[in-house]
């Protein structure tokens, strides 16, 4: 079950570099008990608790841009295109007098966002770049006054929210400000030449705006800070004591910064391998950047949303899928057939999202995820067997009854420490197939990773193993402008280090193996068994991970068993190891 407040940590965040969140998976055996959350949760927390799936929306100034300046086009975060063209605060903000996006539509966003299945809607309501999509006292930047549309656009929306019973949070950038002076990134002295400090900003404009947003739309699901930056822990407790004044009720992220937000928001575009404790969320983009850009076409299928969804549902978070209107306002078509086609499969398999709990295994299976709702478990499964059998590791209990969701009854049997369900050869689901088990009693599972015996190659990566004499490391970088990727590896090999997997194998046999590396020069590999079985084999390495194959190794007997990575000549200084795979060749060990 999600547990309590598991904050962001105290981080100085400078611009948007954030500290990528790497869980380690412990191979162990576990047991799991479904349970209920307390009967005195709010409203806040129930639909944050239960309803796992929400929408984010980046909406500004920037919008009016979509990517493009003076002719010259910005790739990537496109709500970034002040600081990415190095527009003058002076020059950016006369833009507001030409930006009309007269086309939004609120009651058409929550439509979508009901259709899509989503539960809340938190929407940018001031992002970094200091223009304020509602009517503020406090400062004339903002769409009420600075525009010819003259919409308080927040209200619009949060009206239509609170008319078709959808959650309602406004994001707003407390630290970062580029076009009002004293604000971080912003300019530093004010229009009359007058030095201007970050506590002025705070107390003229931040203080004031988010009690704006927290007393005049009615009751919200949240406030959703952002890039605390410099800002000290008494900073971000005024502002959660504020929201906790005005909205006793409404939950407020992680990103307020200092360790004192309601639940834990993980980096741009991660999901963890292995279960977060705690309550937390993972964030996600339709396209690239989180503003329109009319030059990313990037668009994200029904396939990776519905595969990211369940990953974070599976690791015990909620999802928050973003998407940004054009420079008029529209949803833009792409971004909408995809949601509601999302929208589509949750409806066919609600217990797989709302309510769902994380899987007892703390991680992925090699042909899809499990969730938990109530007394069952729900396999999602992402790559139909082939062969009408879909092997189950670790669980503990007996299968009282099987059926696909929606289908046929199935039958199962017991192998060892393995559960086989046979399944029709014809995938029932195109995007994921769901079948629900049964069981006699309190969950219990062995969470160790297991090869999966009849499939394609399992992935093994480095989060789930041990290392001696080596180093783990994690790195985040940027393959487009905000476009974030996270890597955890080994590095600083020498001869005398060692990668240990440990996995379960249902049969015996010959195994196929490859390992993900990197580096100068070439390198010789060595992998062994606990069994004494061992393979060597020598490869250049490249200056990107690539897969480079071992050949096969043998498992004498079925069961649990160690597999130890060595390096026994390189140059050492430049080989890093990110994961191995394992596939069985399916051939007997004794072929004589």
């Amino acid at each position: 079950m999600k547990g309590k407040t598991n904050p962001y940590p105290n981080t100085s965040v400078i611009a948007i570099v954030f500290i990528a969140v790497a869980m380690l998976c412990s191979c162990k055996q576990t047991t799991t008990s479904t349970t209920t959350f307390p009967d005195n949760r709010t409203n806040q927390e129930i639909l944050f608790d239960d309803g796992n799936f929400a929408m984010f929306i980046h909406f500004g100034l920037y919008s009016k841009m979509e990517g493009e300046w003076q002719g010259k086009r910005y790739y990537g975060n496109a709500e970034w295109i002040k600081h990415q063209a190095g527009i003058p605060a002076d020059e950016y903000m006369k833009e507001a007098a030409t930006f009309n996006p007269d086309e939004f539509d609120a009651e058409a966003i929550v439509k979508l966002a009901k259709d899509a299945g989503m539960r809340y809607i938190v929407i940018t309501s001031k992002h970094h770049e200091g223009f304020a999509m509602f009517d503020s006292d406090y400062c004339d930047f903002n769409i009420c006054d600075a525009t010819p549309l003259k919409r308080d656009l927040m209200k619009e929306l949060a009206d239509a929210c609170h008319r078709n019973g959808l959650g309602i949070g406004f994001y707003y950038s407390q630290w970062q400000d580029w076009t009002a002076p004293g604000g971080a990134g912003g300019p530093s002295t004010d229009a009359e030449g007058r030095t201007v400090t970050f506590e002025e900003y705070f107390r003229n404009k931040c203080i004031p705006q988010v009690n704006e947003l927290t007393t005049k739309y009615g009751e919200i699901q949240l406030i959703w800070f952002d890039t605390p930056g410099e800002l000290s822990k008494a900073a971000s407790e005024e502002l959660v004591a504020l929201v906790r004044k005005n909205q006793p009720n409404a939950l407020v992220s992680s990103r307020v910064g200092n360790g004192v937000g309601d639940y834990d928001t993980l980096n741009d575009m991660q999901v963890p391998l292995t279960n977060h404790k705690g309550r937390w969320e993972g964030i996600d983009v339709m396209q690239v950047g989180w503003g329109f850009s009319k030059f990313d076409n990037e668009w994200k299928s029904p396939d990776y949303i519905v595969r990211t969804l369940v990953s974070v549902v599976a690791r015990g978070g909620n999802f928050l899928f973003n998407i940004g209107p054009d420079s008029k306002g529209r949803i833009p078509g792409q971004a909408a057939a995809s949601l509601r086609t999302v929208g589509k499969w949750v409806k066919k398999y609600p217990q797989v999202v709302y309510g769902a709990e994380a899987s007892p295994w703390e991680h992925a299976l090699p042909w899809g995820d499990v969730v938990v709702n109530h007394d069952k478990l729900y396999l999602v499964v992402f790559s139909w067997p082939q062969d009408g059998e879909l092997w189950l590791p670790g669980l503990q209990n007996n299968v009282k009854k099987a059926r696909i969701v929606g289908g046929a009854t199935l039958t199962t049997r017991k192998e060892g420490t393995w559960t086989c369900i046979e399944t029709p050869y014809e995938c029932p689901d195109r995007l994921a197939s769901v079948i629900e088990l049964s069981i006699d009693d309190e969950i219990s599972v062995d969470n160790t990773p297991a090869v999966n015996p009849n499939g394609s190659s399992t992935l093994l990566p480095i989060e789930f193993a041990t290392v001696e004499k080596c180093e783990v490391s994690h790195s985040q970088w940027m393959e487009k402008f905000g476009e974030w990727k996270f890597k955890v590896n080994v590095g600083g090999i020498t001869a005398e280090s060692k990668i240990h997997w440990t996995a379960d194998f249902k049969e015996p046999g010959y195994y196929d193996i490859e390992v993900e590396c990197k580096g100068d020069g070439s390198a010789d590999w060595m992998m062994t068994t606990d069994e004494g079985n061992t393979i060597v084999d020598r490869h250049n390495l490249h200056e990107r991970y690539e897969w480079q194959r071992l050949g096969w190794l043998k498992i004498d007997k079925a069961g649990q068993h160690k597999l130890s990575l060595s390096v026994t000549d390189a140059d050492w200084q430049q080989v890093n190891v990110g994961s191995i795979r394992v596939e069985p060749v399916g051939i007997q060990t004794d072929w004589n």
